[in-house]
């Protein structure tokens, strides 16, 4: 008879920072590893540890145990220590494509530098998995993913009738939406299922009954996996006494103490041929909805944006411009990677989730601008070198040069803000500080009309914001600082559809000519129009907005809404009043900013008033560690001002309208949404997702009970017809809602509790979000075509990142003026990184379909050859450079033609 095999793994799911700060959780981390070290030698019959799959615990190791590297690199050598393949256990949809990659890119090479990887994708407490994970995983050569969440297990003998999001074995087939096909594993009985095991013979018994029964529930195989270990579990000393003893009580079972090498290897040689298969996103759609823990993404939603400031400028500005003003032998790797895994410290899934203790999220600030700062410094050092090397001797003598940059693959029109230096007087110069201030200040008075032009002479129209006399200083790379003092000019101007990757040089200088005014935008105090687009404040504050190509009107757009929160950091639940306030019941003001040839501009003030708190029953409830479903809070009868004053902003040159909301949040235990009511008729909508423009049901599955359908999204979500559209992008806003009554995409703004959550009680009244906050959005209708929808979807994206901006001399240079670096002509192609390559003197573009179908795929570096290529920038020698498939994937590699 053959017997049937446990496989029991030791290991320990570090949160590197969750319920208490990171140094508490660090200096039990070292405690496990030095006790490994421990048990590595004295315990032959231990196989091996699993680090967690993430390699950022052994820089938290070295740091504290530095002269035990070696130690260490022993163990890991030898098979004790398993480690890899990420870098950070993260959270997968908070973060962005290029995010999700660089962990991988950087958890392998350094699991390199101490041996092999594990070969396994691993993700077992990730709240929900991306739909791409299987295009990912075999991007990245990985065959197996485990995870813990999003499937529903139905057991072994159970039909299983729609097997999107079930299975009823614990293994599983797994698709992605562009067809790539992965191994599977749920932790079914989730990852500490062979936690603690018992030692004494009667405890043993009825530990192994028990978790045999359970695993052999789900298992398609006679190997069973027990995962020995759990959060933050100390090793189990004794594990492989308790294994000895196993194997006296069940002789029909033969455990091991093994490792997933091994356990996969074995497994994938037994697999049935009646495995089901999943499709794309796994984010427990056939539950009753309480605990998908999306709701993670309007929790602290200022990380959000920070974390999203942070991605935009390391991805779409530092490296782009680093690799269009650097040789390959100059290209600044280590800083980047420095800066890199910075960000990366902040992405693991209780952390950028923003379902920890308030300690934790102060620390992340600190590595948001640490990250930031070193990903600017990269930034303005590109711009320097690359506007050097721009001939700028068109310009006048009296002309102030600058160069104007779009580092996003898609083209682009916008405003963009630059202050231009006007004149400076050193320290070094004669006078005092003083009197060089008054001189300064004297030439401002006298400063003449001004003018903006291009490289060819020709006017660009432009908007004065600020002129003032400011210090600043110089820091040369070959000699000491040099203070100043500057007249600076603040302008703003125009940019019309500039192309990806592009560079257009202009300058500031004295009048020549009258400007002419552009008519494109018409504003009335409370209209303002364009080509495409036709917008009205009415009196209660909505907006009315017609589509002028198809005539579409729609209402009640822009109603800010407010509820009462009795939840926590993982989920919303309304209070028990069940009572929501909408802008639209309060006062507000309009007045019209701006109406100029660079667009319209109105101000919108909505001054609403809300409770100021909720009642003193939520207290009781959540220090009685009640769960959230049973609360029965309501909200205080004390109310407070809630004013939102919105910027509305209209460019003559696209379909675009953009939103900038300021708040001084005062409230708590509440949520803030802005509504946008489509009406359209539609039973899926669209939303940004990791490398994926996801399509998702706007009604939830039969057996939901949540009466609310949270849904994370990166830049935009996008309800639309055969006949109309309506997309709404973000800034750093991952959380929204389609109401399925009338379709209104809500857009959650802020989301304020009280508590952590999960398994105790844990107050983080700093998740009160108390103050300012500004945020970014925007809305666009379109016709429902897929050409105007996938225009949206890069507008949503592209707005994002700002034009980088250079000041710069008259000077001779190489490169011209006005130029594009590299060229993409495939409008579905989202670039979502433009790099130097990792070895070698080639660059990488990457991006992704956003369409949903086969296109041809045309990008161009001069004269350069493309080669398609994995995460790890190895041939793919069966993917095709100049087609992009749905839902695809693709990473270039350009390098100089090979001469013949």
């Amino acid at each position: 008879m053959t017997k049937k095999k446990v496989f029991i793994i030791s290991h320990s799911h570090w949160d590197r920072e969750w319920y208490m700060p990171f140094e508490q959780h660090h200096m039990r981390l070292v405690t496990l590893i030095d006790n490994l070290l421990d048990i590595f030698k004295h315990d032959p019959d231990f196989d091996s540890f699993h680090l967690d799959g993430q390699m950022i615990a052994l820089d938290d190791y070295l740091a504290v145990r530095p002269e035990r590297k070696p130690e260490l690199a022993a163990a890991i050598k030898a098979g004790k220590l398993r480690i890899g393949p990420f870098y950070i256990l993260q959270d997968d949809f908070l973060i962005s494509p290029e995010s999700n990659v660089r962990n991988m890119i950087i958890g392998r090479d350094q699991a390199r530098e101490y041996g092999q990887e594990v070969p396994l994708g691993y993700f077992p407490d990730t709240f929900g998995n991306m739909g791409q994970t299987p295009q990912m995983m075999a991007l990245a050569n990985l065959k197996t993913a485990a995870f813990g969440r999003g499937v529903t297990p139905t057991g072994f003998n159970n039909q299983v009738g729609d097997a999107d999001y079930a299975s009823q074995y614990s293994e599983m087939w797994w698709q992605g939406p562009d067809g790539t096909r992965i191994l599977g594993l749920l932790f079914a009985n989730w990852y500490s299922n062979g936690n603690e095991i018992p030692v004494e013979k009667s405890a043993a018994k009825a530990f192994w009954d028990q978790k045999l029964a359970d695993a052999e529930k789900f298992a398609s195989t006679d190997n069973l996996l027990m995962m020995n270990g759990v959060d933050h579990q100390p090793v189990q000393l004794d594990v492989t006494a308790a294994i000895k003893v196993a194997n006296e009580l069940y002789p029909n079972y033969e455990f091991i103490h093994t490792n997933f090498t091994d356990y996969l290897s074995t497994l994938s040689a037994d697999l049935p041929q009646d495995l089901s298969t999943i499709h794309g996103e796994l984010t427990s759609q056939e539950t009753d909805g309480w605990y998908t823990l999306a709701n993670t993404a309007s929790s602290r939603v200022y990380l959000k944006q920070e974390n999203t400031k942070n991605e935009r400028l390391l991805e779409n500005q530092a490296e782009p411009l680093a690799t269009m003003a650097y040789t390959a032998q100059d290209y600044p790797h280590d800083r980047l990677r420095y800066a890199w895994k910075l960000l990366l410290q902040n992405h693991p899934h209780d952390s950028i989730c923003g379902c920890s203790v308030d300690e934790v999220h102060r620390e992340m600030l600190t590595r948001f601008a640490k990250s930031q700062e070193v990903a600017r410094f990269i930034t303005h050092d590109a711009l320097m070198t690359l506007t050097a090397k721009i001939n700028t001797v068109e310009f006048g003598t009296q002309a102030k040069p600058f160069v104007v940059v779009n580092t996003t693959g898609f083209t682009k029109s916008g405003l963009t803000r630059i202050v231009v230096e006007w004149n400076r007087i050193d320290f070094s110069a004669a006078g005092s500080i003083q009197e060089q201030r008054a001189q300064l200040i004297q030439q401002l008075k006298a400063l003449p009309e001004l003018m903006v032009v291009d490289a060819h002479g020709q006017s660009v129209p432009f908007r004065l914001i600020d002129q003032q006399v400011a210090f600043h200083y110089d820091l040369p790379k070959d000699r000491f600082r040099e203070p100043f003092q500057a007249i600076e000019l603040t302008i703003e101007l125009n940019m019309v559809d500039m192309p990806a990757f592009a560079w257009r040089t202009l300058a500031l200088q004295p009048a020549t000519q009258a400007g002419v005014a552009d008519s494109a935008v018409k504003a009335q105090p409370r209209l303002i129009s364009n080509e495409w687009l036709k917008v009205v404040v009415e009196d209660d504050g909505s907006l009315t907005m017609t589509n002028r190509e198809t005539g579409k009107v729609y209402h009640q757009m822009l109603v800010f809404e407010d509820t009462g929160d009795m939840g926590n950091e993982y989920i919303y639940r309304q209070t028990a009043d069940n009572h929501a306030y909408y802008s639209t019941d309060f006062p507000m003001d309009v007045r019209l900013v701006h109406a100029d040839e660079l667009g319209s501009e109105l101000e919108l003030t909505n001054y609403l008033e809300v409770p100021v708190s909720a009642d003193d029953q939520l207290a009781q409830e959540t220090q009685a560690v009640i769960d959230i479903t049973k609360r029965t809070a309501k909200r205080s009868a004390e109310k407070v001002p809630l004013t939102i004053t919105t910027k509305i902003r209209l460019n003559p040159h696209s379909r675009q309208l953009q939103f900038e909301s300021h708040l001084n949040n005062q409230a708590k235990d509440h949520r803030v949404r802005v509504l946008f009511k489509t009406a359209l008729v539609a039973e899926t909508h669209v939303a940004d997702s990791i490398y994926e423009t996801v399509t998702r049901p706007n009604y939830p599955a039969k057996n939901w009970q949540n009466p609310t359908n949270p849904q994370h999204q990166q830049a935009f979500a996008s309800v639309f017809n055969e006949a109309n559209g309506v997309t709404v992008g973000n800034f750093g806003l991952n959380e929204y809602e389609i109401l399925p009554q009338d379709n209104t995409i809500a857009l959650t703004m802020l989301r304020c509790v009280g508590e952590m959550g999960d398994w105790g009680y844990f107050a983080t009244p700093e998740a009160q979000c108390q103050g300012e906050f500004t945020f970014n959005y925007s809305v666009e209708l379109t016709d429902g075509s897929e050409a105007q929808q996938v225009a949206s979807y890069q507008r949503a994206q592209g707005a994002q990142t700002p034009f980088s901006v250079q000041q710069t001399t008259r000077h001779a240079g190489t490169l011209a003026a006005d130029h594009q670096y590299l060229e993409v002509n495939t409008p579905e192609f989202a670039v979502t990184s433009l790099k130097r390559a990792n070895t070698g003197t080639g660059m990488t573009l990457r991006g992704y379909n956003l369409g949903d179908r086969q296109v041809p795929l045309s990008v161009s570096v001069g004269d350069l050859q493309a080669e398609p290529v994995n995460f790890f920038e190895e041939p793919l020698t069966d993917v095709d450079s100049t087609t992009l498939a749905a839902a695809e994937i693709k990473t270039l590699l350009f390098t100089e033609k090979e001469r013949s």
